[in-house]
Formats: C-alpha cells, sequence, structure tokens
C-alpha cells in the first residue's frame, strides 16, 4: 500500500458507478472501465442467460425465476444482486409500460422453448398457432389482431405487419402520429416514483428512454403496442418512404418533435437531474456493411429534428443523450456528433468501417462509445474463454484511450450464448474470479 510520511494512504478511494460513469462521460480518468448490463434495450442479455448466469454465480432462486422484463426481446432483469455481484454501473429506469403496450406487473410463471422457468407480466397473453409458434398482442388484448410471433423452438418475437392498403392520396401524417401523445399525469408519477427509488438505493447512473424521442426506430415502426395501427407501418415501405415520400415523412418527424419537447420538459420536472443518461434514439441507419441512408439524407431528415431535442436537453438538463445505430454506421457518426448526440451504442466493431482503433482516432474526445466491448456475432457466442478474455482486454485498451468508455457487449448477449464465455468476459474486467 501505498503510504506517506503521516502513515496515511495516498491511495483514493473507489468511485461509485454513478461517479464512474459520469466521469466516462466527460472524458476524465477512471478507476476502472465502467460496465453496463441491462441498462438499455440493447445492452442486456437473453432471459435464459440471466437464469444461467445466476446459478453459475449462486444466486439462483428456483423459487423466483427470472422476470422478463422486455418481452419482444425476451430480456431478463438484472436484479439488484447480480449487479452486486458483477460490479454493474448502470441500472434502468423502466417506463410505464413495455414493448407491446402493457406493465411490467402481476407476474405468472412460463416456460420459454429452451425449458427455462421465467415470469411474465400478467397481460403477456401467448396463443398457440397449430404449427407450434405463440402469438403475442397488444395491450396484451385477445380481442385484436396479434402484433407479434415467435416461431416453433424460437427465442424471440418477431413483429407482425398490420399495415392497410396504401392510398398515397388520403395518407395523413397523424395517422404516423397515433402513439406520441403527450404524457399523462399518471405515468409522470410513476417516472417520480421510480427514479427516487433508484437514486435513493444505488449509487448507479440511471438511463431513461422516454417516450417519442426515436424518429423512424424500425421496431417501432410496426407498434406492437397499438391495437390498430394506422399510416406507413411495414418495415420494407417504410425505409422506401424515406426516399419516396420523404415530405410525408419529414411532416411526422417534424410534428413528434413538438410533442417530444413537451414531453421532455413535463419529464424533467418529475424526475431533474435524478436520471443520468437519455436514451433517444434507436433507429438504425445501416446494415453490415452498407447504409440504409447517407450521410446527405442524415443531414436532410433526421439531424435537423434529432438536434432540436439534443438542443433542449442540452441546455435545460443536465442529462447525456445516447444514440443507437447498429450495423457499420461509421459514414454517419459525424453527423450523429453534428446532431448532439453524446453517447453512440453499440458500437458494432465487426460491421463496415467500424475498427476499434479508428473509431477512436477519428472520433474519440468527441463522442462516447457505450458498447463494443466484445462481438456477440462470433467471439461471445462461438468463442473459447481465451478469445473471450483477450478480445476484452484488447477493447478496453484501445477504447480508453482517450476515456469517453463505457463496457457493454455489441446489442444483447443472445440466447444459447456459452456461459462460461460470459463468465470470462467478466473475469476478464476483474468483476468475478474463476467460477
Amino acid at each position: 500500500m501505498d503510504v506517506n510520511s503521516g502513515g496515511k494512504s495516498n491511495a483514493k478511494p473507489a468511485m461509485t458507478g454513478r461517479q464512474r460513469v459520469l466521469a466516462a462521460l466527460n472524458y476524465r480518468e477512471v478507476d476502472r472501465v465502467p460496465v453496463d448490463l441491462g441498462g438499455t434495450a440493447c445492452s442486456g442479455a437473453h432471459v435464459s442467460v440471466i437464469a444461467q448466469l445466476r446459478q453459475a454465480l449462486g444466486l439462483d432462486k428456483p423459487s423466483e425465476p427470472v422476470k422478463v422484463i422486455e418481452p419482444y426481446q425476451m430480456l431478463g432483469e438484472v436484479s439488484a444482486d447480480l449487479r452486486d455481484a458483477l460490479g454493474i454501473d448502470v441500472v434502468n429506469l423502466p417506463g410505464p409500460k413495455n414493448f407491446f403496450g402493457f406493465e411490467n406487473s402481476d407476474w405468472k410463471p412460463w416456460r420459454t422453448f429452451d425449458g427455462t422457468n421465467v415470469l411474465v407480466p400478467g397481460k403477456f397473453n401467448t396463443e398457440p398457432e397449430p404449427n407450434g409458434d405463440i402469438l403475442q398482442y397488444p395491450q396484451g388484448d385477445k380481442s385484436v389482431p396479434a402484433s407479434a410471433r415467435m416461431p416453433k423452438g424460437g427465442f424471440y418475437f418477431d413483429a407482425i405487419i398490420r399495415q392497410e392498403p396504401i392510398d398515397d392520396s388520403k395518407l395523413d401524417p397523424a395517422d404516423n402520429l397515433q402513439e406520441f401523445v403527450v404524457i399523462s399525469d399518471e405515468d409522470l408519477e410513476i417516472y417520480q416514483q421510480q427514479v427516487n427509488e433508484l437514486y435513493n438505493s444505488t449509487e448507479l447512473a440511471i438511463v431513461a428512454g422516454f417516450p417519442g424521442t426515436a424518429f423512424g426506430d424500425i421496431a417501432l415502426v410496426p407498434a406492437p403496442f397499438l391495437k390498430h395501427p394506422k399510416g406507413i407501418r411495414d418495415i420494407e415501405e417504410w425505409y422506401v418512404s424515406t426516399v419516396v415520400r420523404k415530405d410525408y415523412i419529414s411532416e411526422v418527424f417534424a410534428r413528434q418533435a413538438e410533442i417530444a419537447i413537451k414531453n421532455l420538459e413535463r419529464i424533467y420536472h418529475a424526475v431533474g437531474n435524478k436520471v443520468h443518461i437519455a436514451w433517444m434514439d434507436g433507429a438504425d441507419l445501416a446494415s453490415q456493411d452498407s447504409l440504409f441512408c447517407s450521410p446527405a439524407g442524415y443531414r436532410e431528415l433526421y439531424l435537423p429534428h434529432s438536434k432540436k431535442l439534443n438542443d433542449w436537453i442540452h441546455a435545460n438538463t443536465e442529462w447525456k443523450t445516447m444514440k443507437h445505430c447498429c450495423g457499420g454506421c461509421e459514414p454517419l457518426i459525424e453527423c450523429f456528433i453534428e446532431a448532439g448526440y453524446d453517447i453512440l451504442n453499440p458500437v458494432q466493431t465487426s460491421a463496415k468501417g467500424m475498427d476499434p482503433q479508428h473509431l477512436v482516432d477519428k472520433y474519440g474526445g468527441r463522442i462516447v462509445f457505450w458498447g463494443g466491448g466484445v462481438d456477440t456475432q462470433q467471439t461471445l457466442p462461438f468463442g473459447k474463454p481465451d478469445d473471450v478474455r483477450r478480445q476484452v482486454a484488447e477493447r478496453i485498451k484501445i477504447f480508453s484511450q482517450k476515456n469517453g468508455f463505457v463496457f457493454n457487449t455489441v446489442h444483447n448477449i443472445q440466447c444459447n450464448t456459452p456461459i462460461e464465455n460470459v463468465l470470462a468476459m467478466f473475469e476478464a474486467l476483474g468483476r468475478v474470479k474463476n467460477v
């Protein structure tokens, strides 16, 4: 131990998770790399992985199966005991309703196709198809058409497209604004109660996703939470419309931004700066090796509206804002910075143009990298534990060069990922001993 002449330790006290994350977001030195698991809808793990992880760490409670807190992606709850065991630095502030439009409450037992016993919300009302597929319903209402399907033997739900035939002469931007409404007083009270509990009971950084801030998030376009979605709701049709119906999409975004500003004002009044990171936009604009949108197209269609929201947040709050974009989005990163985003997630390093050292050299110190810690396409699911440890160490070394790094896998940890590889990842982070 380092001591001074007076016999007192010179060692600095360890940072709390909250201090560690905030330091990273401001490009300051940290005592160790901050780690996220479960802080966002794109930085968690499939419920079966969480169940196996708990078992491996001796936290398993057979009488209390893991809760599915995001049913579309079947994400498992990262509860307080698991966060403590793994030294996680981030916690999520959940919204009042989940992806299918019902509350995470009235938990009941359910079993996944791979045999994992879990808990699901009371309105998780699935219906089996003759071929073994299961259907999920918006707001848990089985009297309306199903909005999602899990194939027999599958692990996740796929949205069911329920778009009516499009008549361009009758298209009304208001139809694509059904879900964008001024937040209710009841929902504000839920946010306020939950953020107070998280802020006072943990020393973690709090991430929240607030309604209406994502422009063209393709997971939301089919609206699996609406009983009768109107407007352009087909995924392919939506992407085509960003080119052939640009004026329509621009009008949707403009009106959406006005509603979002009103909601941000009301939400900030309720939660203040107890929220640290706002998950703003999950619109994927790139594939593995190409773009869905050129930089010029982004600046024309998306940037003005995203910048309006980011500017309001930075002028009125202390929140940092996060942009999610999978794929080879490197040509768009400069645009994301111009739009005012502070953080990029998930940093898909296996995609075209996303070499970690290149990203740090070009953008380090100007946007925080939240993700990229280990590849979830090859290394984590198919590599050996030593491969995982090696890549984790390499990524920490590279992404920490200019600070501004929060460790997370590239998107969620997928079902069937070997648990020994997940443990190896946390071992490399110095969070758990060899189990």
